[in-house]
């Protein structure tokens, strides 16, 4: 059985973010479909989906470095922002976008808070190491490389 931490990245967001789609209890804010994802970036994401991708790539997160916090997710999202003549300097993303994030998975039963961050609960491991199983089955034959998980 294949574990997030075997299949790459971008297949595993993708697959994630087509279940949580059809999850009910996330749903983008009213706010998500005009507002900058932090102060490092210029416009409003071009994606429409862009909330479910999000939510993905925190679920994602937070099984592979769980526990983490709130703090520690922004300055994984954040980015380099010029300030001036001077060079660039990272900046955080957006907390209220994490945070409501991580309320929404925690309601949707993926996600539970612990004292230090936030970890991956039995329910939300299961879908990730069944979805992982899913995207390794349909890859092994096109990426040779992944056949040594099987």
């Amino acid at each position: 059985m294949a574990k997030a931490y075997d299949i790459p990245a971008e297949y595993l967001i993708n697959r994630l973010v087509e279940n949580l789609k059809r999850d009910k209890k996330i749903e983008p804010p009213q706010w998500a479909s005009y507002v900058k994802t932090g102060c490092h970036t210029e416009k409003i994401p071009q994606n429409r989906d862009w909330w479910y991708l999000r939510c993905a790539s925190i679920l994602r997160k937070v099984y592979i470095h769980g526990p983490i916090g709130v703090t520690d997710l922004r300055g994984e999202y954040g980015g380099k922002k010029q300030v001036g003549y001077s060079i660039a300097h990272h900046k955080y993303s957006g907390g209220a976008i994490v945070r409501r994030a991580l309320q929404q998975l925690e309601n949707s039963g993926y996600v539970t808070k612990r004292s230090k961050g936030r970890i991956i609960s039995d329910e939300g491991m299961k879908k990730i190491d069944r979805i992982a199983t899913e995207v390794y089955k349909d890859l092994a034959n096109s990426m040779p490389y992944l056949q040594r998980y099987g």
